[in-house]
């Protein structure tokens, strides 16, 4: 990295406003790609001496469940005794959350030195990278340096012009396809299928959760035409047999071309969570070729941890954060919501989203399960909804609404609306979930048991 006081910075908070200084797109989405390219990536990559090459990985794509796969593969190849690297995103509280290695997230002075070493080399390249591509090639070069035996990146949107695709997974992962970010990817499923079957790469192994026929023949296409290993479908080569509520989560037997695996705890909420580790074990599988052993599918899979996603944060009244942030996000977490959590009281949503969804669509699987009232709010993001927007949503589906901009605020007002028997969940977007963790970790929300 250099010879110590070579490097720019002197602090973290110098290192992440040097970061933030460059263009986000996950803050100010285009609303269509300039010609796309990974031309910048690669530049970087070239000057990092290539670190993407030297370590085996699992890349993984899909409109919602991506973060949960992740976490659920990275815990499984741990189980096998590897030391893993994991890149995800968005983050919920700090940025330095999307760069892991066993699961703990990169320390301040890492982060600041793998920063440095960035700046160092930024004058080299012909065109000013994005923040996005200076983490996932920060997350690349630091898990380079520690040596890890393999990697999980999550790919940030789409796949095929993702700069995460300058990896060449061993593993390509694609969980499922649903409609979101429709100004970017296209206006079809067709389209957003194609483009996230860009991460497939000669020899690679494809993991393909449940999918459409149409969508699967798109998918299967691409892996035909780069001449991938082999692919591997749910429903077809792997699946979950049953999936019920447990005490802290669920409790799944799922099976995979190595096997099965019985009554296997997985302490995620939420019945979609026994697809992705279904996905989960067979793109771990795949990358060993090998079947795993039920101690390591039981101590993976209990061993995992995703805050944000159907968190339980208080009891007294229930109180769940969970980061659906589009149609078929909500409509898993209102599934949720009707199995595993319901109550005698009043439901009460705290809703904020971000451009690009459809208000209406967002709030109508909650309306559908029996809440009773949306608290309308704004994520703190250029990219923010109008809580007008989703008031007028919210009434025309027969919800009570009412409207607090401030995150924060909306949580407050919720928890007043509910006594013990309630339920106050909050949803929407990432931003808006770590705003209300944030502050409810912070013991600064009135709750009866919060936090346990």
């Amino acid at each position: 990295m250099g010879e110590p006081g070579s490097l720019p910075f002197s602090s973290l908070d110098e290192a992440v406003a040097w970061l933030d200084a460059h263009i986000d797109f996950e803050a100010n989405m285009p609303r269509r790609r300039a010609v796309p390219s990974l031309d910048r990536m690669r530049a970087l990559m070239s000057l990092l001496g290539e670190p993407q090459r030297s370590i085996p990985s699992i890349h993984i794509t899909g409109t919602n469940g991506k973060g949960s796969t992740s976490a659920m593969a990275s815990t499984l190849l741990m189980a096998k005794g590897l030391s893993v690297g994991t890149y995800t995103s968005p983050n919920l509280h700090v940025v330095a959350e999307r760069l892991a290695r066993n699961a703990e997230r990169i320390d301040d002075g890492s982060f600041t030195e793998v920063l440095g070493e960035l700046a160092l080399l930024e004058p080299l390249l012909e065109e000013r990278p994005t923040r996005f591509e200076l983490l996932t090639a920060a997350a690349l070069s630091w898990f380079a340096t520690e040596a890890v035996d393999a990697m999980v990146v999550e790919v940030g949107l789409g796949g095929t012009w993702d700069c995460t695709n300058v990896v060449t997974g061993d593993v390509a992962v694609l969980t499922n396809v649903s409609f979101d970010h429709t100004d970017v990817l296209g206006p079809t499923l067709e389209g957003i299928a194609a483009d996230k079957a860009g991460i497939i790469e000669p020899g690679s192994r494809v993991v393909v959760g449940e999918m459409a026929p149409g969508l699967l023949e798109k998918i299967t296409g691409r892996a035909r035409e780069v001449g991938a290993a082999s692919v591997w479908v749910a429903g077809r080569d792997f699946g979950c047999a049953s999936n019920q509520v447990a005490v802290g989560g669920r409790l799944v037997s799922l099976w995979t071309p190595g096997g099965r695996y019985e009554d296997v705890a997985v302490p995620l909420h939420g019945p979609h969570q026994g697809a992705n580790a279904a996905v989960a074990v067979a793109a771990v599988e795949a990358f060993f070729g090998d079947p795993l052993s039920p101690e390591v599918v039981a101590e993976g899979l209990g061993a995992v941890r995703v805050p944000g996603r159907l968190e339980v944060l208080g009891r007294r009244p229930l109180l769940l954060v969970d980061g659906a942030h589009n149609a078929a996000g909500m409509a898993a977490l209102a599934e949720s919501l009707r199995e595993e959590f319901a109550v005698d009281g009043i439901c009460v949503a705290v809703v904020g989203m971000l451009s690009g969804r459809d208000p209406s669509a967002m709030l109508e699987p909650l309306a559908a399960v029996g809440v009773n009232a949306v608290v309308a709010c704004e994520p703190e993001s250029p990219r923010a909804i109008p809580v007008a927007s989703v008031s007028e949503a919210g009434r025309a589906l027969g919800l009570s609404v009412y409207e607090e901009p401030d995150v924060r605020q909306a949580v407050r007002v919720a928890r007043g609306m509910v006594d013990a028997d309630g339920l106050v969940v909050v949803a929407g977007s990432l931003y808006v979930v770590a705003a209300a963790r944030a502050d409810v970790l912070a013991s600064a929300v009135p709750w009866e048991e919060a936090g346990r």
